[in-house]
């Protein structure tokens, strides 16, 4: 009986269980992309000096600076997790495809 039933346990697996296991990795690698890029504390630390400089006369144009240079590694980031949200994008779309163009591409001319 076991036998039967291996097409709709294949097809449970690949449509069903592998997606949300597939989301659950994703989620994980953009938790650790944020992590490793640091854009969450780039952004909660924005208006503050860049290396925590509160020297006298020093601290206005540390401000500045920390601003302007967050703001280039912000847009940076940004790009590369763009990048990385299309490749999770493609990847998944080409996972469920996988399947299906198995069987369909041996018979296209």
């Amino acid at each position: 009986m076991g036998i039967v039933l291996l097409p709709f346990n294949i097809l449970k697996f690949w449509y069903l269980e592998a997606p949300l296991d597939l989301f659950t990795y994703f989620f994980h690698l953009n938790k650790a992309f944020f992590h490793l890029f640091s854009l969450p504390l780039m952004v909660r630390t924005f208006f503050k000096p860049w290396k925590n400089e509160y020297r006298k006369g020093l601290v206005g144009f540390s401000i500045f600076m920390g601003m302007a240079f967050k703001t280039m590694f912000i847009i940076a980031d940004l790009f590369l997790f763009t990048i990385l949200l299309i490749f999770e994008f493609i990847f998944f779309i080409a996972f469920l495809a996988w399947p299906i163009l198995t069987f369909y591409l041996p018979f296209v001319k």
